[in-house]
């Protein structure tokens, strides 16, 4: 091979890592079509705790992509589970948030998102056994995390087993095969807040990090935090 050919063909190589990379950071920022801000400082007494439900469900089974995982919130109002992630909390208010957990598990890549971190206590629970972290490699590994950068929050939710009684499509209802994790943070001042899963679970993606994971109403979402 000629000083040429190799020339070349470490040129060609290089074009096509740096387009990998642009690519998967075009889908990583992608943030998708954000839906209407669900409400909750309504719907609480002025200085009282905000109850938030969600469920983590490994397909959707309905939309532009049936195929993906997704996290669904209840409607405060209706009780209906809804596939909104944008969500508008009261601000300087405790959060109690639950998680209903019915999507399989696989070890995390980074160890350190198996922390329970920046909530209330220090601890969350797991089916009412508290816990500090939680080693992926154990069990069913984890399915999903709930992380909030901008607050320090992350919170593992451990996976069910693949051979149980997985649930097929959202939303999923307590007959199926499910883990239920607890936790309370507080909300800082007024302002936009991105939360997101960290267990790369986009799977036929570049590192896992496109697809549900790069957008929005699926495995990452928004806090609008407002003063009432």
């Amino acid at each position: 091979m000629t000083r040429a050919t190799r020339l070349a063909t470490v040129c060609g190589l290089f074009l096509v890592a740096a387009g990998l990379i642009v690519w998967a950071l075009s889908a990583w920022l992608t943030p998708g079509v954000p839906g209407a801000v669900m409400n909750f400082p309504h719907t609480q007494a002025k200085g009282q705790p905000v109850h938030l439900t969600v469920q983590t469900v490994g397909t959707i089974g309905f939309g532009a992509h049936p195929t993906w995982m997704s996290y669904l919130v209840k409607n405060p109002t209706t009780g209906k589970w809804v596939q909104n992630t944008s969500w508008g909390l009261p601000a300087h208010s405790v959060i109690d948030m639950t998680v209903y957990q019915y999507d399989t598990g696989s070890p995390l890549r980074n160890q350190k998102y198996g922390q329970v971190l920046g909530v209330i206590g220090g601890t969350a629970t797991l089916n009412a056994k508290s816990f500090s972290e939680y080693n992926s490699n154990t069990g069913n590994g984890f399915g999903h995390t709930f992380s909030i950068p901008q607050f320090g929050v992350n919170v593992p939710l451990v996976g069910v087993s693949s051979t149980g009684n997985v649930c097929g499509a959202a939303p999923c209802t307590t007959q199926y095969a499910h883990n239920i994790v607890k936790f309370s943070f507080k909300t800082p001042g007024p302002g936009n807040y991105y939360w997101q899963c960290f267990v790369a679970c986009g799977v036929g993606y570049f590192l896992g990090n496109g697809g549900p994971m790069s957008t929005q109403n699926y495995m990452g979402g928004e806090l609008e935090v407002v003063n009432v």
